[in-house]
């Protein structure tokens, strides 16, 4: 079930970055307002990366965890607060933002794509190819 939690939690930042693009476009002419942004991708790579198959038994919380801990990596919202983009101290490029939507929906689509194929194949190990 790792793969389906990855694809699980890729799609939770999926609609998390939806939901935070949306606010961006919706605060594009308040004054003041910063945009954020989602993190996932560089998080999801380090965690890939930290991954090892040696996994140590835990036998009490209070032990550390050694190797694979099955955590998944969550994504994390960040404000950009580098930039200005109009003279109200409002940062939103409207045309970044509608190219991020844009992305983000075929992310969303090719993660939808992936997690049907994980259940195909659990369904085809299951009751076998007939």
């Amino acid at each position: 079930m790792g793969n389906i939690n990855l694809l699980q939690s890729a799609l939770n930042a999926s609609s998390l970055r939806q939901q935070v693009i949306s606010n961006n476009i919706a605060n594009a002419e308040t004054p003041g307002f910063k945009s954020k942004k989602v993190q996932f991708e560089d998080i999801l790579k380090q965690h890939l990366s930290n991954q090892t198959n040696f996994a140590g038994n835990r036998t009490d919380p209070r032990h550390f965890p050694i190797g694979r801990t099955g955590d998944v990596p969550v994504a994390k919202i960040v404000e950009n607060s580098g930039t200005i983009m109009q003279n109200n101290g409002n940062n939103v490029d409207m045309d970044e933002e509608m190219t991020n939507m844009g992305k983000n929906a075929l992310w969303y689509d090719t993660l939808i794509e992936q997690v049907n194929s994980e259940f195909q194949q659990l369904s085809i190990a299951i009751r076998g190819r007939s």
